[in-house]
C-alpha cells in the first residue's frame, strides 16, 4: 500500500483528494493537514510514503514546508499540487526538493498514477510543465551532441519518457514488461551521464529527438 498524506488549505479539495485515493485498492490516506505546519507534524508521525503538497497555504507554505519534510524524512516523495503552474510556483518547488508537480485541473487517473510513479522513484509532471521545464533547461545550456550508442530500443523509451510518460506507460506503449523498462531507463543514465529522468528528456529534446 502506498500511504499518502493530503496537504491543502481548503477542505473541499481535502475531501476530493481522500475520495480519490481511497478509490484506489493499492493507496491509502495517511492523514490531512490544512497548512503547511500542520502538514510537517503529520508527516513526523505518519511517515507517509508520498504528499501531496498543496503551494499556496496559510500559517507555512508549500515550499517551506517541503523543504522541512525533507529534512526530516528525506525518503518521503512530495507532490506539489497547484492552481498554477507558472514559473514563480515550479522553480521554487523543485528547489525545495518536490519530486514532481501537478495542476490540480490534472484527471483524476493522471493523478493516482502520480502517486504510484512518485512512490515508484519516479518524476511525475504534468505535461505543459515538463515542456516548460525541459525547454528553459534547453535554453540555457548548450545543444549536446546526439547520444551515441543507444540500441534503438533504448531510443524508443528516451523519447518516450521525454514525453512525460511513465515506466508502466512505455511498457504498455511497447508491449514490455515494466522491469525491462526500467532496466532501459538506467542503461540511459549510464551511458548518458543523465542523472533523472528530467536530465534525460531535456538530453532528447535538445538533440532533436522528438
Amino acid at each position: 500500500m502506498i500511504r499518502v498524506l493530503i496537504v491543502d488549505d481548503q477542505q473541499l479539495v481535502r475531501a476530493g483528494l481522500r475520495m480519490l485515493c481511497e478509490s484506489a485498492p493499492d493507496v491509502e490516506v495517511a492523514g490531512e493537514a490544512a497548512d503547511g505546519a500542520e502538514a510537517v507534524d503529520q508527516a513526523a508521525r505518519g511517515r507517509p510514503d508520498v504528499v501531496l503538497m498543496d503551494l499556496r497555504m496559510p500559517v507555512v507554505d508549500g515550499i517551506a514546508a517541503t523543504r522541512r519534510i525533507l529534512a526530516r524524512d528525506p525518503r518521503a516523495r512530495v507532490v506539489a499540487l497547484t492552481t498554477f503552474d507558472d514559473d514563480e510556483h515550479l522553480y521554487p518547488a523543485l528547489a525545495a526538493g518536490a519530486h514532481g508537480f501537478l495542476v490540480k485541473d490534472s484527471a483524476p487517473e493522471e493523478l493516482l498514477a502520480a502517486v504510484r510513479r512518485a512512490a515508484a522513484g519516479e518524476q511525475p509532471f504534468s505535461p505543459g510543465v515538463l515542456r516548460r521545464l525541459v525547454s528553459r533547461v534547453v535554453r540555457a545550456e548548450r545543444a549536446p551532441d546526439p547520444p551515441g550508442g543507444l540500441t534503438p530500443r533504448e531510443l524508443e523509451v528516451l523519447v518516450l519518457l521525454a514525453e512525460g510518460l511513465g515506466n508502466q506507460e512505455i511498457a504498455d506503449r511497447l508491449h514490455v514488461a515494466v522491469t525491462t523498462v526500467k532496466t532501459h531507463v538506467a542503461a540511459l543514465m549510464t551511458k548518458t551521464g543523465a542523472g533523472n529522468r528530467v536530465r534525460l528528456a531535456v538530453l532528447a529534446h535538445s538533440c532533436g529527438l522528438l
